[in-house]
């Protein structure tokens, strides 16, 4: 099985130098590490709270959160225990965020298991991811004020993408309004875990705000590409067919499909919003799939994807910024 940074394509022929192994090496090291940590402190004594709380943490994950961070750290002082706690910072803020999420899209699974609030209910679902964001806190609060204001600050805009989301665009265009919850919800903590990288490693603080634009434009990126794969048949998704579509949650293909104008468009969205029976609603989601919007999807996120290179500019040359050119090459790459 590759590691998680060769997952993400930090092995290969890009990365053949001693300096680039060394580097892609601690941050390997350090994807171990974390991994014991989350599971020493995800533990409660409450055995209920224990088992939901470490649930989704036992169903896996990509970790491309902590990768970022652990990567953007060896522009300063490299792997060390203050980076590796700002990892489980966000490693454990992202996994309280698909607890309430869950909740309020009323997803039925989660990482190929049901999502937790089809298991334990509603109520428990958002007290564990409460408990999640507490121990981010308590984690955060030791490695001082800029740490904790800049946990605290996304954790507001994380609230504000979900809150948005579900008050919906208003007189807004729907498009505009739905990039901008996916800045919030999703670009906003990658953006975090990219510029923690510096703090925490004392880096030159001139890289914040390039790895701030950076981490969010790619971000977005990211989750447009998801709205492309919840319309994939692969199993390997963990997810149905058009999971998100089913549960009436907006994604940019639908919303694509809104604004056209030709009837073969208006019928189709007319299907996907009031489909006669379950196998209606499955032939429309596939119908979807085929749908012309699908390509505009994957070009909106190639154009997130040239935005977020762009603001690496003035990084300086080397592992890192190669790293991080090639982890925006594979957030596209995932449709292909």
């Amino acid at each position: 099985m590759p590691s998680i940074a060769e997952a993400f394509g930090l092995r290969g022929p890009r990365f053949v130098a001693p300096a680039d192994a060394r580097v892609v090496d601690n941050v390997d090291r350090g994807l171990d590490e974390l991994e014991a940590r989350l599971d020493a402190h995800l533990r409660v004594a409450d055995p209920v709270a224990d088992a939901v709380t470490r649930y989704l943490l036992e169903a896996g994950g990509k970790r491309a959160r902590p990768l970022l961070l652990l990567l953007t750290a060896h522009l300063g002082s490299g792997v060390d225990d203050d980076v590796l706690s700002a990892a489980e910072v966000v490693e454990i803020t992202h996994l309280a965020s698909l607890y309430h999420d869950d909740v309020m899209d009323e997803a039925d699974t989660r990482r190929g298991v049901p999502s937790t609030h089809t298991v334990w209910g509603n109520s428990v679902a958002i007290l564990a991811g409460d408990l999640l964001f507490a121990r981010a806190g308590q984690i955060a609060a030791p490695l001082g004020r800029e740490v904790a204001v800049l946990q605290a600050r996304t954790f507001e805009r994380l609230c504000l993408g979900q809150l948005h989301e579900t008050l919906g665009p208003g007189d807004a265009d729907a498009v505009d309004h739905y990039l901008q919850v996916l800045a919030d919800k999703t670009g906003s903590l990658i953006a975090a875990a990219a510029e923690l990288g510096v703090v925490v490693s004392g880096a030159d603080d001139a890289y914040r705000e390039p790895l701030r634009l950076f981490g969010e434009r790619i971000g977005v990126a990211f989750q447009i590409v998801d709205d492309v794969i919840d319309l994939s048949a692969d199993p390997e998704t963990g997810k149905d067919q058009g999971n998100d579509v089913r549960a009436g949650v907006a994604t940019l293909p639908v919303l694509l499909l809104a604004k056209r104008d030709d009837e073969a468009s208006a019928r189709l969205h007319a299907r996907l919003e009031s489909p006669a029976d379950d196998a209606d609603l499955a032939a429309a989601v596939a119908e979807l799939a085929a749908h012309p919007v699908v390509d505009e999807t994957i070009a909106e996120a190639e154009r997130w994807q040239r935005s977020a290179l762009e603001a690496l500019a003035p990084l300086p040359r080397g592992t890192v910024r190669r790293g991080l050119e090639t982890f925006a090459e594979h957030v596209v790459s995932r449709t292909r």
